[in-house]
């Protein structure tokens, strides 16, 4: 049985070896990856790098274009439009990132709890998950900022409530091609426990389509949280949002007279967006064996 595990273990560790090297092969993936790594490292570091304070205003300095001193320009309010755009990466990626973080967590646990016991649990997960899915979330999102406070935690509370039944039935269908093979038959007949198996056997060989989906998933909450910011039922200023930073530059006098304004927050959303889908696109060949 113990020959079985270790066969087992070395089969699974190729594939991902050779996954990374079909990824690196993607050059659009590994420029996407690099590109987030930078915006997550700017996020991180923009109080230590931003110029000016995101909140300062001065009116003697509203919609000037890019210069040495603001190298993105300013806004109607005369603030720093790079200041700004840093700060409010932390806001985008913040929501991208945990929203999908807690949508995998829950996924992982219903669809591997479903797919390796099957029968009574598995219906009636899935009947909740049909429940679930039945909620128009845009609606509902709409409808909790707009009755609370909004805010960032309330926007990712929401998502992360009505976001994560994609995953769990994805990693469903993936467990029931893989639980009834012979090495987790081994693991059984060795005595392994339930939670054992399915951590160390049985979601190894099943993950790669999760994961594929949630990176291209933070694309879409980022997009989301935007959209709420632009409607005015996001992140509020003073706090920057690339969503709010749109909102405040929709008049056509911004646009027309001081086009950079729009356009800064707008290409910000647009490339970290293409990164993800690009960097997703790139998982899914690299863990696609044919």
């Amino acid at each position: 049985m113990s020959v079985a595990l270790s066969a087992n273990k070395s089969t699974v560790a190729l594939p991902k070896n050779r996954s990374w090297e079909r990824f690196k092969r993607n050059r659009l993936a590994v420029i996407g990856l690099i590109v987030l790594v930078l915006l997550i490292i700017m996020a991180v570091l923009a109080p230590v790098i931003a110029p000016h304070d995101p909140a300062e205003q001065d009116l003697l300095q509203r919609l000037k274009p890019p210069s040495m001193s603001h190298w993105f320009g300013t806004d109607d309010l005369g603030r720093d439009m790079l200041s700004r755009t840093l700060y409010a990466a932390r806001v985008s990626l913040s929501v991208g990132i945990f929203a999908v973080l807690f949508n995998v967590i829950i996924g992982v646990v219903v669809g591997s709890l479903a797919g390796y016991y099957g029968g009574k649990v598995d219906a009636a997960l899935m009947r909740f998950v049909d429940i679930m899915n039945s909620f128009p979330t845009l609606f509902i999102l709409i409808t909790v900022v707009t009755l609370l406070k909004p805010s960032l935690f309330n926007i990712i509370v929401v998502l992360v409530a009505f976001g994560w039944m994609g995953k769990s039935r994805l990693l469903r269908g993936q467990i029931l091609t893989v639980k009834n093979r012979e090495y987790i038959d081994a693991a059984r007949t060795i005595g392994m426990s339930d939670f054992r198996i399915i951590v160390h056997h049985v979601l190894p060989n099943a993950i790669a389509p999760v994961i594929v989906s949630a990176s291209i998933q933070m694309g879409a909450m980022i997009l989301t949280e935007s959209t709420l910011s632009y409607l005015g039922l996001g992140i509020q200023p003073p706090t920057a949002s690339w969503g709010n930073m749109l909102q405040s530059a929709q008049t056509l006098t911004i646009m027309m007279k001081a086009p950079w304004v729009p356009i800064v927050p707008g290409f910000m959303i647009f490339l970290t967006i293409m990164c993800f889908n690009f960097v997703g696109d790139g998982l899914r060949n690299a863990f696609d064996s044919r």
